[in-house]
């Protein structure tokens, strides 16, 4: 029975699961967490993978190994293979500026949606390269190469051999700004313009493809988090993975690649050759630890509250814009509550705002993807706001369709394990969870309609 590995080297933590290559069967796993804020050195999640790695009982009996990670942060690395200054992560917004002069300078949204699938918002690599430019030139003279989190913890696995040997796959690259997933190939023009020179980038890998050995494991290609959580959970046509994390992401697998001009669906490859065509907010489960930590309570507690008040909250609603907001665009924005009456003035009413408030901006993004031409049967919930009894109760009268929900796990682990299974036993293995839950709920279209009128309200005053 030969063992593979799976990463998640995600925003807050680094993940470790050790499966059985043929079954999936979860043999072990390990957890060490990552340091707080939107700049991080990388040295921190290469402490915490071996942390985490030990805590799985190490990786001696490995047969591959693969690193799901959190997409677009900026990794820049001199002529040594040095780190040059700490990475900014896909959350942090002070490039907002330079995405806007980007997007001009190429002729506008349907030109960047034309070339790469995508318009620069502030999360993508392509606006942290000219922030750099412009903001550090001397950093921006070192840098030698730019890479994403999991390219430099799959290059410091195979042993940092030099800038050439940096490698990535096609669900990653599709996240930098200045990689076509229609073409399957870099644009180089957008990346030296936007950093006013050619850094080296990694190669990209095919989904089966080995990007070295680490130990006795080869290393599989790896994936963005979101490519490798759909990956994980099965995902099948018709599906429509909604992820509650620090981020929220809603996102299916295609046999096309998307174009939208809008910028809202990012155009985005997946972990099996096929397209992710995929809608990502900064907001969501920060927001209901936020509203929990306003009343007091625990998260526990506030999906009990929030299962207190009616559906709609009486007109209470909470826009939940509250680091900025990515969709809409909005990096300048801050969070709101509309309809504060004495009658919705208690703990439950602000609970259920804060659910649903986030659900909404969540079912935003469902109405996206569905204009780009995505079929949807129904939602699969994951992450850890998937947890909450409330948002699972709650995601049916919003998302008007049966929410189903696996059980808890790291999907994202266990996506980049099954792609380490693929590599190991030359097939990708068919895993799929178990012990899912099925909720159903009749759609209440009011929540949305209010919904729809607090967010126009809401002003981005960058």
């Amino acid at each position: 029975m030969p063992l593979v590995a799976g990463v998640d080297s995600s925003t807050q933590s680094c993940k470790v699961v050790i499966r059985d290559a043929e079954t999936g069967e979860l043999v072990r796993e390990g957890r060490a967490a990552h340091p707080d804020g939107t700049e991080v050195h990388p040295d921190a999640w290469w402490s915490a993978l071996r942390e985490a790695s030990a805590q799985a009982g190490g990786l001696d009996d490995v047969a591959a190994l693969s690193v799901g990670g959190q997409q677009h942060g900026m990794v820049t690395l001199d002529d040594n293979g040095e780190i040059v200054r700490p990475a900014l992560l896909w959350n942090d917004t002070r490039s907002a500026g330079a995405a806007e002069d980007l997007i001009q300078e190429l002729g506008g949204t349907q030109a960047w949606s034309d070339a790469v699938g995508l318009v620069p918002v502030a999360s993508f690599t392509v606006t942290k390269l000219r922030w750099l430019a412009d903001a550090e030139p001397g950093n921006a003279d070192r840098t030698a190469a730019v890479c994403l989190p999991h390219d430099w913890l799959t290059w410091k696995l195979a042993g940092s051999l030099g800038l050439d040997g940096l490698r990535t796959d096609r669900s990653d690259a599709s996240g930098t700004g200045y990689w076509s997933a229609a073409t399957g190939e870099y644009r180089t023009d957008l990346l030296e313009m936007a950093f006013r020179r050619r850094p080296i980038v990694p190669t990209v890998l095919g989904p089966a493809e080995a990007a070295g050995v680490t130990g006795n494991a080869q290393l599989a290609p790896g994936a963005g988090d979101n490519a490798a959580a759909a990956f994980g959970a099965g995902a099948q046509p018709g599906d429509v993975l909604v992820s509650i994390g620090t981020s929220g992401t809603v996102f299916s697998v295609a046999d096309t690649p998307a174009n939208d001009p809008s910028g809202i669906v990012a155009g985005f490859a997946d972990v099996t050759g096929r397209f992710l065509p995929l809608v990502c907010t900064l907001n969501a489960a920060r927001v209901l630890t936020t509203a929990a930590a306003m009343l007091g309570v625990s998260v526990e507690r506030l999906s009990d509250l929030a299962l207190e008040a009616p559906s709609g909250a009486d007109g209470l609603v909470l826009v939940p814009y509250l680091e900025g907001e990515r969709t809409p665009n909005k990096p300048h924005a801050s969070g709101a509550v509309h309809g504060l009456t004495l009658r919705t003035g208690t703990p439950a009413h602000l609970a259920r705002a804060a659910v649903e408030g986030m659900l909404c901006a969540l079912a935003d993004g469902l109405d996206a993807l569905v204009a780009q031409g995505a079929t949807v049967n129904r939602v699969i919930l994951v992450g850890g706001g998937a947890r909450s009894e409330a948002v699972r109760r709650i995601a049916p009268e919003v998302f008007g369709l049966p929410v189903v929900v696996p059980p808890p796990g790291e999907y994202v682990a266990d996506g980049a394990a099954r792609q380490a299974a693929w590599l190991a036993l030359g097939t990708a293995p068919a895993w799929r969870p178990k012990d899912t839950r099925e909720y159903d709920g009749a759609p209440v279209p009011a929540i949305r309609a209010r919904y729809a009128e607090a967010r126009e309200l809401t002003v981005d005053r960058g």
